[in-house]
């Protein structure tokens, strides 16, 4: 059987390179979709940026391949954007895998999330490099040691990449998440998360969705962080987690 998705990266990393080692881990037992986030489509960030366009994307990138029905899956934003989209259109989804999801509404935050979201706004006001380390960090465990940023110039997609975190905020903040559609959600989720993640974010997040969707699964990586994810450091676990589920997803779908 070959699995029919659409996986979104995060804000950062273009799908082609957040992806890069998990789509050869499927060994042709998929067709996967990668698109990059609808934010960049024109170079910068619109200014009236919303997750209703992303939501759009999908749907045109999906009626466009020809997909009734689909697995969707995203990582960080790409995750927070697959929520939005359930929420709108649960007919289309055959399942839905959220990696880490850099939200879960607005509705229900912990005061841990709020704290994080807080001080995450707080770095739009830092210099480019302070705002970029500051992020990241926020990201990852206190015991996570992170790499050095990359010497040299940037590569030319990073261009608009800083402006792109900084806009997906308020898309977030602004975004009236429906918890009863997802609560009502008939096809199941899968959520990925890193064990060395930061916790007041991503396990935070992971115990809420565990109260609002109907068929959740939990999958935790223990070596992994939100800046080594699994779909990078453990492609082939992934793949083999992914096609399991979707397997088992399709089943249950109506003839």
């Amino acid at each position: 059987m070959n699995h029919t998705a659409i996986l979104l990266p995060g804000i950062i990393t273009p799908a082609k390179i957040t992806y890069r080692y998990l789509l050869p881990a499927f060994g042709g037992a998929a067709s996967v979709i990668t698109r990059d986030l609808a934010i960049y489509d024109k170079g910068a960030p619109p200014p009236d940026y919303s997750f209703d366009m992303e939501i759009d994307a999908i749907l045109r990138t999906a009626d466009d391949a020809g997909l009734d029905r689909f697995h969707l899956g995203g990582f960080s934003g790409g995750g927070a954007i697959s929520t939005a989209f359930a929420a709108q259109h649960p007919d289309r989804l055959a399942s839905l895998v959220l990696m880490e999801p850099a939200w879960l509404g607005n509705e229900g935050q912990t005061d841990d999330e709020i704290a994080v979201r807080d001080a995450i706004r707080a770095t739009e006001d830092l210099p480019y490099a302070q705002s970029l380390a500051a992020f990241a960090r926020l990201n990852v465990a206190d015991d996570v040691e992170l790499p050095a940023p990359p010497q040299g110039d940037p590569p030319a997609w990073m261009e608009h990449r800083p402006a792109g975190i900084f806009a997906i905020g308020p898309a977030c903040r602004n975004h009236s998440l429906d918890l009863d559609a997802l609560r009502s959600l008939a096809c199941p989720v899968l959520y990925m998360r890193g064990a060395r993640s930061n916790p007041s974010m991503y396990l935070r997040i992971q115990e809420r969705a565990a109260k609002i969707f109907p068929d959740f699964t939990i999958e935790i990586f223990e070596d992994r962080h939100h800046f080594d994810p699994p779909h990078r450091s453990e492609p082939e676990r992934t793949a083999e987690l992914l096609l399991e589920f979707w397997k088992n997803a399709e089943a249950r779908l109506p003839a």
